[in-house]
């Protein structure tokens, strides 16, 4: 009688433990969080609606009517080509971390590995996140869209005149060479070099801005002037196209820095708020600060007050509070006018669009006041407790980003220059690169 009742103890067990085994595998195994995929989705499509139509239409309105067309082909064409580089290897350069281990420095310190190329193992299955919960399908394409505007920005630096052929290769080479190393050292987790340093950069302010930001100035010096430049009336052909394009990035930002949360939560709210905060007070110190410096407020001032103020909150805009919102945006806007008007004028470099003005020093400025508002003595809400040490951290990355980019953005000019040459006949550049470039005009009247 004892042994039959152990023997049905044991089939019972039999049963129960197999099941019991696979329920606990089911609660270990990441479950796909239907709210964070909506939401990353969603900041998806607005990021990419930042470069195509909203930076097309920003950069096309400010040129000369005649280079309308090969601004906005440019954005275009750079959305394309960075889509199948991100595809073949640049998403496994950024975020593959085979061979790193925090605290040691090596090579996949500086770039990722190969493992991801033409995004292997990538499948609907493929869960990621910081709590693993939207598809990596939708990672790799809401990262695709960072790097994607991120080389479109320095078109603004060198618009009309520079050839469609040299902007593709120059891309296409600065693409491998520096965003995809710079996103890797920010942004690819224990062992890469500048996330071990400390550097704050919440969803782009060192990755993207100061990073095109610097290669547009370094673009525009290897280029040159246009002709006629700064004596020839160069006034922007379309400010309604200019002030459509902000309104779809100021829109659009929400999805570049709300989205950088990875997750519907507190944080992407609290983004979502500094963010407006800092682009509405950037745009007011635009343009109080043209006004009395010019007399009058104008349309292209406010626009570009707006996008330093998108700008310089991007790196902060996870850890600051509303406070620090309001004074970072109100720097940016009144720097970021005297450096693309009266620094840029005293220094006669020709940034046509203020790339430099706008991105490199509103990026600059806002990933070290970064390291100030992220404290929360000071109403952040970052882990920040000595703020000293964290503004010299972000000044460290500052700088390494600066110099890597300038160096390698000037070398890769360089050699294309001498390989195939990078500007336009002045012939062209008088016709226009619509007709010179691609056959076609923006207006037939």
């Amino acid at each position: 009688m004892t042994l039959r009742k152990f023997a049905g103890l044991g089939a019972l067990l039999s049963i129960v433990m197999p099941s019991l085994a696979m329920a606990a595998d089911e609660v270990a195994a990441p479950v796909l969080n239907s709210g964070d995929t909506a939401w990353m989705l969603t900041s998806t499509a607005l990021v990419l609606f930042m470069t195509i139509p909203g930076l097309a239409l920003f950069y096309g309105g400010m040129v000369r009517s005649k280079n309308i067309l090969s601004v906005m082909m440019q954005c275009f064409a750079i959305t394309g080509l960075i889509t199948i580089l991100w595809f073949v290897y640049g998403y496994s350069m950024a975020f593959d971390t085979t061979g790193m281990e925090a605290g040691v420095v090596n090579f996949n310190s500086f770039v990722g590995g190969l493992s991801k190329l033409f995004l292997s193992g990538v499948t609907p299955a493929s869960i990621t996140g910081p709590a693993a919960l939207f598809p990596e399908a939708v990672f790799v394409t809401y990262q695709m869209t960072f790097a994607i505007i991120t080389p479109a920005l320095i078109v603004g630096a060198f618009a009309e005149r520079m050839k469609f052929s040299a902007m593709l290769i120059f891309m296409g080479v600065w693409f491998t060479l520096v965003y995809a190393p710079i996103a890797h050292m920010v942004w690819g987790g224990p062992g890469s070099l500048l996330g071990d340093w400390g550097v704050l950069d919440f969803a782009g302010g060192t990755v993207v801005h100061i990073n095109a930001g610097v290669a547009g100035l370094v673009a525009c010096l290897v280029l040159g002037k246009r002709k006629g430049f700064p004596t020839t009336p160069m006034a922007p052909h379309n400010l309604g196209y200019t002030l459509v394009g902000a309104a779809m990035l100021w829109v659009g930002w929400f999805g570049f820095n709300a989205g950088s949360a990875a997750a519907a939560n507190g944080t992407a709210g609290m983004a979502m708020l500094v963010t407006q905060v800092a682009t509405a007070a950037a745009a007011l110190g635009w343009m109080f600060a043209e006004w009395l410096t010019h007399g009058k407020p104008s349309a292209l001032g406010i626009a570009s007050g707006v996008v330093a103020g998108l700008v310089a909150i991007t790196p902060a805009a996870g850890t600051v509070g509303p406070m620090g919102a309001l004074i970072i945006g109100l720097a940016a806007g009144v720097v970021c006018f005297f450096c693309a008007t009266t620094l840029k004028r005293k220094l006669g470099y020709d940034d046509s669009l203020d790339a430099f003005g706008v991105h490199g020093i509103g990026g600059i400025l806002g990933a070290i006041l970064t390291g100030v508002f992220a404290a929360p003595a000071l109403g952040g809400f970052g882990t920040v407790t000595d703020v000293a040490a964290q503004v010299w951290i972000q000044c460290k990355g500052v700088g390494f980003t600066v110099i890597y980019t300038a160096i390698v953005t000037f070398i890769i000019l360089k050699v294309l220059d001498m390989v195939m040459g990078l500007r336009v006949t002045d012939e062209e550049e008088a016709v226009g690169l619509d007709l010179a470039q691609h056959n076609e005009r923006g207006y037939n009247l």
